[in-house]
C-alpha cells in the first residue's frame, strides 16, 4: 500500500506538471525541438526516476519535441557528462537539461553551450555560482532548496538527541553544490540544537563509500550518537556499518531521497528520517522550463536563477 500511494502521488504531480504545460499550450504549430536530459547514476533509483517520468510527460506534451536521455554511470563521472555535452553541441541540440556530476567542473562545457545558442539549465544540483560568475553566465537551476530540505531532516533528529552529544556527517561529492548544502544544513540544525559534530566524511553518494565512512566515525568517535547521510545509499551503507558495529538502536541514522529501498529500514526503525525530493517533478520541471523558453523564444538570460521544487520530510508515520 505506501508505494501504491506513493506512485498516486508522483503521477498526480507529474500529470498535473503536464496538465499546466497544456494550458499554456496554443493551437498554433511549432518547431519541433531536441531537448537533451545529460543525467548521472545511471543506475541509481533516483535517476532511473527522473528517466520514466521524463519519458512520460514527452508523450503527453502538447508541444512535439525530441527526448535525447543520456548520462554517466556513475556520481562523479564529470568528465563523462562534458564529453556528453560537447558531442550534443555538434548535434545542434536547441536546450541540455544537465544534473551536473560536479558544480564547478562543468560550467566550462555549459558556457560552450549557451555560446552556440543552446539553452542550458541545471536539476538536481546547481552549478556553482562563483564560477558561472567568473564565466559570464547565467544557468537557472531547477530543483530543491538542499540547505532547507537538510535543516528539516536535522531538526527532526535534533528532537532525539541531546544538548551536548555528538553526531557524524556523510556528505556526498563534495565539489557538488547540492552536498555543500546539504552539510551547511545539517550543520545549521545541529548547531542550533547545541550539537557537537564531531566528524564530516565524503561518502560521494554511494552506498560503499558510505559505509566504510561510517565504520570509520564510529570506530573513531566512540560514544558517537547520530550519522546524517546526504542521500539515502550512504544511509543504507551507515545503518550496516552501525549493526557490524553492534550498535543498532544507540546510534540514530538519517537519509535524503526517500528511495523505494529505504523505506523497510525507515519502517523497522534503523532509519529515523530521510527527505522526498520527487525527482521526477525536478525532471519534469526542467523539461518544461526549457521546453516553454524554446517556444516563447526566450534566451538565456529571460529566465529564473532558481525555480525551486517542492520536498516533504519523510518518517516512520508518513513512509
Amino acid at each position: 500500500m505506501p508505494d501504491e500511494k506513493r506512485r498516486r502521488v508522483v503521477a498526480a504531480g507529474l500529470f498535473a506538471a503536464i496538465g499546466a504545460a497544456q494550458s499554456r499550450a496554443s493551437h498554433g504549430a511549432t518547431r519541433n525541438f531536441t531537448i537533451a536530459l545529460v543525467l548521472k547514476g545511471l543506475p541509481d533509483a533516483f535517476t532511473e526516476t527522473m528517466i520514466a517520468a521524463a519519458k512520460v510527460f514527452q508523450a503527453h506534451s502538447p508541444y512535439p519535441f525530441k527526448l535525447l536521455v543520456q548520462g554517466v554511470t556513475t556520481e562523479t563521472d564529470s568528465a563523462g557528462q562534458i564529453r556528453l555535452i560537447d558531442a550534443l553541441i555538434g548535434q545542434r541540440v536547441n536546450a541540455i537539461v544537465l544534473a551536473p556530476a560536479d558544480s564547478r567542473a562543468l560550467v566550462p562545457a555549459a558556457r560552450r553551450s549557451i555560446r552556440k545558442g543552446i539553452l542550458t539549465l541545471a536539476i538536481d544540483n546547481p552549478l556553482d555560482a562563483d564560477a558561472l560568475r567568473a564565466a559570464g553566465i547565467r544557468v537557472p537551476y531547477v530543483g530543491p532548496d538542499d540547505r532547507r530540505a537538510a535543516r528539516l531532516v536535522g531538526d527532526y533528529l535534533a528532537h532525539r538527541l541531546r544538548p551536548g552529544d555528538r553526531v557524524g556527517i556523510i556528505e556526498g561529492v563534495t565539489s557538488a553544490r547540492n552536498a555543500q548544502e546539504r552539510n551547511a544544513g545539517f550543520r545549521e540544525a545541529m548547531q542550533a540544537a547545541h550539537v557537537e559534530i564531531a566528524a564530516i566524511a565524503p561518502g560521494d553518494w554511494g552506498y560503499g563509500k558510505g559505509r566504510l565512512a561510517a565504520a570509520a566515525m564510529l570506530s573513531s568517535q566512540p560514544g558517537i550518537r547520530a550519522l546524517l547521510c546526504a542521500n539515502d545509499n550512504m544511509a543504507r551503507g551507515a545503518v550496516d556499518a552501525v549493526r557490524n558495529a553492534q550498535l543498532s538502536g544507540r546510534v540514530l541514522v538519517t537519509g535524503f531521497n526517500d528511495d523505494d529501498a529505504i523505506k523497510p529500514l525507515i519502517m523497522k526503525g534503523l532509519v529515523l528520517a530521510t527527505l522526498n525530493q520527487f525527482a521526477a517533478r525536478q525532471a519534469v520541471y526542467g523539461l518544461d522550463v526549457a521546453l516553454q523558453a524554446l517556444v516563447e523564444q526566450r534566451s538565456q538570460d529571460d529566465l529564473s536563477d532558481f525555480i525551486e521544487t517542492p520536498v516533504v520530510l519523510v518518517v516512520k508515520d508518513n513512509v
